[in-house]
This record gives C-alpha cells, sequence and structure tokens, in this order.
C-alpha cells in the first residue's frame, strides 16, 4: 500500500519583472513586464507531489492576507491537503521580489515573512495531528527557520517514516540536524556549502554522510547532466532525457517531489531517484515553477521514452 507525502516547507508569491538587463545600484530600468506567480520551495514541491497521483500534505504558514487566501486556493486546486497550512495574522505571506534580464539572469530579495515565523512547536503539532506511519515520506526544506526543519524531521524519524531534507537554503544546518534525514538532496552548490569545499561531487557526497552512512543517501542535483546518487559506499550516475530547455525554475522541486511519490510508492531508492531525474527534466522543458511540473502520465510517458532510448545510469565504485 502507498504512503503519503508530506511537505514541511515554505510558501511564497512570485512577483517576478522581466527588464532588459538589470538595473545597477540607483538605477530604473523601464519596459518592463510584470507576472505573478505562486512559489516557495514548500509549496512547489507539494504540487509536484500532488500532480503525481499520490495524497500529499503541506506543513507551513502564510500570513492573514490577500496573498496568503490566494496561496492557499491555489495549493489547493493543484490537489494539496492544507489541513496543515496555518495562517499567521501578525505576519505577511512570503514574497520573492525577482528580477530577470533577457538572458535569463536574475536578481532576487525574498521577505520570508509568515515563513520565518513558523515554530517548531506548529510544525510538531501539525504533524502530530497526521498520524505520521512508517510508509509516509517527510520532505523538508530550510525556506524556514532551522529548528522547524530540525523537529520536522525529528518527528517524523520517530514516526519511522522516510526522511528527505533538501538542503536549500545550505546555510546554517549543523550536523545534527543532517543526520535526521534519510536522504539528503543538495545541488552542486549547496553541497559545497555544506561539506566546506568544492570538489567532485562522490567525494563531497561521501563526506556529508560520514565514516558510517548505514541506510543514509545522497542525491546530488547536477542540472542537464542528471544526477548523482551516492548510497553507502557506491555511486550511481543518473543522466537527464536530452530535452529543449525553457526554463530552469522548479526543477530542483520537481525532483524533490517525485522522489519523494517514488519512496512513498514502495519503490527502490535507484529507481526512485531515476524517475526523480525525470521529472525535473519535463520541468525545465515549460516556463514556470508550477506550469512546468509534470502529471503522472507525462511523466509515465517520458519514462516509457527514455527506456525505449537505452538505461538513463551507470555506476561507479566507492
Amino acid at each position: 500500500m502507498s504512503g503519503r507525502v508530506v511537505v514541511v516547507g515554505s510558501v511564497n508569491v512570485d512577483l517576478v519583472v522581466t527588464v532588459e538587463y538589470l538595473p545597477a545600484p540607483g538605477e530604473t530600468v523601464v519596459g518592463g513586464r510584470f507576472a505573478r506567480h505562486h512559489g516557495g520551495k514548500g509549496g512547489n514541491q507539494a504540487v509536484a507531489a500532488a500532480r503525481l497521483g499520490v495524497p500529499t500534505f503541506l506543513v507551513g504558514a502564510v500570513g492573514g492576507d490577500g496573498f496568503g487566501a490566494e496561496a492557499r486556493a491555489a495549493l489547493v486546486a493543484d490537489g494539496v491537503d492544507v489541513e496543515g497550512l496555518a495562517t499567521n495574522p501578525s505576519e505577511a505571506t512570503g514574497v520573492a521580489l525577482i528580477v530577470v534580464d533577457e538572458q535569463g539572469e536574475n536578481s532576487i530579495a525574498v521577505a520570508g515573512g509568515a515563513n520565518a515565523a513558523l515554530t517548531s512547536v506548529q510544525v510538531r503539532a501539525a504533524l502530530k495531528r497526521l498520524a505520521l506511519t512508517r510508509d509516509d515520506v517527510v520532505l523538508v526544506g530550510h525556506e524556514i527557520r532551522t529548528g522547524a526543519t530540525h523537529e520536522a524531521l525529528r518527528v517524523a524519524r520517530i514516526a519511522g517514516a522516510t526522511t528527505i531534507l533538501n538542503p536549500a537554503p545550505a546555510g546554517g544546518l549543523e550536523r545534527p540536524t543532517l543526520d535526521l534525514a534519510d536522504i539528503l538532496t543538495p545541488n552542486e552548490g549547496e553541497l559545497a556549502i555544506l561539506v566546506g569545499s568544492d570538489g567532485a561531487p562522490s567525494a563531497g557526497a561521501k563526506r556529508l554522510l560520514g565514516p558510517d552512512p548505514g541506510r543514509r543517501a545522497v542525491l546530488v542535483s547536477l542540472g542537464a547532466r542528471g544526477a548523482l546518487l551516492v548510497a553507502g559506499r557506491r555511486a550511481r550516475a543518473i543522466r537527464a532525457p536530452r530535452v529543449d530547455v525553457v526554463d530552469t525554475v522548479g526543477a530542483g522541486d520537481a525532483l524533490n517531489g517525485a522522489l519523494a511519490v517514488g519512496l512513498a510508492a514502495g519503490l527502490d531508492l535507484a529507481e526512485a531517484a531515476r524517475r526523480a531525474v525525470v521529472a525535473a527534466s519535463l520541468a525545465v522543458a515549460r516556463a514556470g515553477a508550477r506550469a512546468g511540473l509534470p502529471t503522472g502520465s507525462e511523466l509515465q510517458a517520458a519514462l516509457a521514452r527514455s527506456s525505449r532510448y537505452g538505461a538513463s545510469s551507470s555506476r561507479h565504485g566507492a
């Protein structure tokens, strides 16, 4: 029987202005195009999981404002259960102000709002109400307080659920929190921050796991190159299907959501990771962090195409 996916993380509204070039300090650039999108890694990852057809719950917070009501409605429309999404009337909903130039470079300022005010007590209470089981997968982000991230992983570990930590942003995460995750899912930059140095992803992932990795694993996302899965002392490269890239925003969220879905469905880690990489490749072929997230039927079709063109992974020794 399949388990549930429970996402603990952020909910934002993204306000995006696309201009010819990024303004210098004190400069005003006119003639831009404006768009508003629903975002936040927690919200995006919950939508990514829900679209793949598993029961998905989001634990987080929005403000008592119009943005919060819109964000909640958008999540419900995508099939996410928002019983664990608190409304904090004294805080604004998280907002990201994004300026993008014609080459795709961007400048982003984030006001965490209700995300930054989410407490460990609120997270603990929400997860207790969900009555986690060993079949569930709990996917936790770090766009909330570090203490709330730690508490989510701790409660899930006690319940016997599978725990995934997406360490984005990576700063401020200490070993006691990292060790509560069965699977860590950094990108290359986040991995370098966590281990304190650049270098080969395989070496960094093994350092992150420590001298006694047990059953824990690291899935390092590598963009167009796919991902690297390090479990125990073995590393497996997972190649990404070739696609015409339109927008890379949301690819990591697609990967994390699909990984959680695969594990909740009872797949082994290698197969869940392979499917997650294919889901991420689909996400970059369409514009928008959520608009590009694939449905279950779209993912199944892409997996079938991938199988026809041969294996997507190769193994490497320790």
